[in-house]
């Protein structure tokens, strides 16, 4: 699987590729752009105004990794749909339940 996270001083950055306006939320698999630079493909039903789609892939991450809101943070792309977001705490600790849970998202360049 190609890798959509690195370690930073504060935790560990995912890449995503939001889909706002979509018809469910969820994660949808791995995008790969023209450069090769692989995200993790989020949807949400979310209109992309005002910070609610934001809130809403926050909401969805949180959901799908089972862990607070609080431990991620969108660092940047606010208003894009190639975002960064921050999950907050050791390397080790969130690897061991971002990979495991990250094994299931198939690849799909779209």
């Amino acid at each position: 699987m190609p890798q959509v996270w690195q370690s930073s001083k504060k935790g560990i950055v995912v890449h995503l590729r939001v889909t706002p306006k979509a018809s469910r939320n969820g994660i949808k698999g791995i995008y790969i752009d023209g450069n090769g630079k692989a995200s993790l493909k989020v949807a949400t039903t979310a209109q992309p105004e005002k910070g609610k789609a934001n809130k809403a892939v926050i909401a969805i991450l949180s959901k799908t990794f089972k862990r607070a809101k609080s431990d991620f943070t969108v660092i940047a792309g606010e208003t894009d749909r190639n975002k960064t977001v921050l999950i907050d705490g050791e390397d080790g600790d969130v690897l061991n339940w971002l990979r495991p849970a990250l094994e299931g998202y198939g690849n799909d360049s779209n």
